[in-house]
């Protein structure tokens, strides 16, 4: 199918690598098996060589796990010539396979100030062990940018997240990708947050994009899941896409089946959600109780005409500041209708108090420098009726 020819966003989510089973089953069967047979040795022959794709082993290979990324594939690289996937049994494992398929003992990483807590435990605790130093430039500004990148010449991956886990800063994806670029440097994005329906970083100029499927891309709280996307069938096929046979971070056959079902309305869903999350941000930037509010879709965003520009949509996220722990305290334990718990973009709306729970891994130091204060709150909005989330979120200010 050329170019002029591709389906579009809602249709690609509905059918795109749907894999239709000789029974006549209209939904692709669970292929829940570790092994698979096979009719003879000239069949094992054949695959050896590569004349074969048929399955081996259910860590190598299976089918339900091959059509879900087929189906990101296709989402992430909308309009694009080749993207390719492979599915991770968490985010995090996903992240880990990025980062360790672009940078090797010797080189080094450089990312924004703010991260999710777990990725920043990853780079800043985790590789070093291995030999992969890393460095800090706030906001991946291109100056700044490349002033670091020239002073580590040995980078070979600049990583960033845009929408930020937990503050709602953005980075210009097309000016980190053009500077990097100039140096020599992968791009590597996390796009959880904004998902491929609000936010394309391949077509920016990124060179690889990871997701936690766990969020909205699954958007039940069913699973845990990750996913690598890339226009790079090299770096792919040697690099990051052979680390789930190595280090073993398969997702089940059952959790990816799962994963695809909720793939499907992944469009109708980032919809509402969008509608959803500038009702309550609008309410909470104008209550008095609420110090600062941080999301994308409000002019008073430093970075709105940036989000404007590279982002289809706001997403569901937002960051407010209740000014202090007791506080913010006081506000999540009179809430009823959120619930106070960690994850996002579930179909109902999550809370949680970042310094505490997602980013509690990170000293207080660092968290004071990306702007994680201790009145600080990051809300995933739902998909109730939106008076309803704002009803509650009221009452509990109040109170």
């Amino acid at each position: 199918m050329g170019l002029t020819e591709r389906r579009q966003m809602a249709t690609e989510a509905i059918h795109a690598g749907e894999t239709h089973d000789p029974s006549g089953a209209h939904i692709a069967p669970i292929f829940q098996t570790s092994t698979f047979t096979f009719p003879d040795m000239a069949a094992v022959e054949a695959r050896a060589v590569g004349e074969s794709d048929s399955y081996m082993y259910s860590r190598g290979g299976n089918p339900g796990r091959k059509a879900l990324a087929a189906k990101l594939a296709a989402l992430e690289g909308l309009g694009l010539e080749d993207s390719s996937a492979e599915i991770f049994g968490s985010g995090m494992a996903a992240i880990a396979a990025a980062l360790m398929g672009t940078a090797k003992a010797g080189d080094h990483i450089i990312t924004q100030q703010v991260l999710y807590g777990s990725a920043d435990h990853l780079i800043s605790d985790v590789l070093t062990q291995f030999g992969v130093s890393n460095s800090r430039v706030a906001g991946l500004e291109p100056d700044a940018l490349a002033a670091e990148l020239e002073l580590h010449p040995e980078t070979t991956a600049v990583y960033m997240e845009t929408p930020a886990n937990p503050t709602m800063t953005l980075i210009d994806i097309s000016a980190t990708a053009e500077t990097a670029h100039a140096a020599g440097a992968k791009v590597i994005v996390d796009n959880t947050f904004a998902t491929p329906i609000l936010q394309r970083p391949l077509s920016l100029g990124a060179d690889v994009v990871v997701h936690s499927t766990t969020k909205f891309i699954n958007g039940h709280g069913t699973v845990i899941g990750g996913a690598v996307v890339s226009t790079d069938e090299t770096l792919m096929a040697e690099e990051i896409g052979s680390l789930i046979r190595f280090t073993g971070g398969v997702p089940s056959p059952f959790d990816c089946w799962l994963t695809n079902l909720g793939l499907k309305t992944l469009p109708l869903r980032m919809h509402q959600h969008c509608a959803n999350g500038m009702a309550v941000a609008e309410f909470l930037q104008e209550h008095p109780a609420v110090a600062s509010t941080s999301y994308p879709g409000l002019s008073s965003h430093p970075q709105h005409e940036l989000a404007g520009r590279q982002m289809d949509g706001f997403g569901a996220l937002i960051a407010f500041d209740m000014g202090s722990y007791d506080a913010a305290t006081r506000f999540l334990d009179q809430l009823a209708l959120c619930s106070l718990a960690v994850s996002l973009g579930n179909v109902d709306t999550l809370i949680e108090h970042p310094a505490s729970m997602t980013h509690a891994v990170v000293p207080p130091e660092e968290r004071a420098a990306s702007g994680i204060t201790d009145g600080l709150i990051r809300i995933s909005v739902g998909l109730e009726a939106s008076v309803d989330i704002v009803s509650d979120l009221e009452q509990a200010l109040e109170a």
